[in-house]
């Protein structure tokens, strides 16, 4: 693992993990997680948000980064919305100062990147897409709705075996301001923490 996202890793506190009333949502994901591993079966989770540009993104690397750090196998983590845009650029700048190697493989509208926790990691892919995108899974996944409007825009979502809410503000909401890169900077380590907490607590 690349040493600054290592120290990034590090200073998150999962651990100490206190928001309560988060716990009752990462409780529902923690259980399906450790449902299919007892059982010896694969792991895809689904983040879902409006656009599929911030936190649906932040939510897929730092959930697939946390399953590699506490080697939890068979893990596949993906990203979607409920229409297409663009992965955010500040989205891409904030990983990249928070340790994360991003190349982009494709320049578009809706640019492709390749998203690496070390030199020797399976790329993760970053892009935007609808939730179902042939490049998601079409079943035996877990949907993860990032975002309130998510959450209510997506009544049904076809394939899901599990749709558990959980849910952080958008840092749009700094686009423009001094504290932008504060607030992505916040966000980004915020679902990091929460997911880590989620993945230490899984048992092999």
């Amino acid at each position: 693992m690349y040493p600054t996202l290592s120290d990034t890793i590090g200073k998150l506190g999962w651990e100490q993990f206190a928001d309560e009333e988060r716990k009752a949502s990462l409780q529902l994901l923690i259980d399906y997680i450790q449902q299919k591993v007892t059982a010896g079966r694969p792991v895809n989770l689904n983040f879902i948000c409006t656009h599929n540009s911030r936190r649906s993104h932040l939510a897929q690397v730092w959930a697939q980064t946390a399953a590699t750090y506490f080697k939890i196998p068979n893990v596949c983590c993906y990203s979607g919305g409920t229409e297409e845009t663009a992965l955010f650029p500040k989205v891409a700048k904030t990983l990249t100062a928070q340790g994360f190697q991003i190349l982009k493989i494709a320049d578009s509208n809706n640019p492709v990147y390749a998203i690496k926790s070390s030199d020797n990691a399976v790329p993760m892919i970053g892009f935007s897409k609808k939730y179902d995108s042939p490049f998601n899974p079409s079943t035996d996944f877990a949907a993860i709705m990032t975002c309130s409007q998510a959450d209510g825009g997506c009544p049904f979502i076809a394939g899901a075996e599990k749709r558990i809410p959980l849910t952080f503000e958008d840092p749009k909401v700094s686009d423009g301001t001094p504290q932008q890169t504060q607030v992505y900077e916040q966000r980004s380590l915020q679902i990091a923490t929460a997911l880590f907490y989620v993945f230490h607590t899984i048992k092999l």
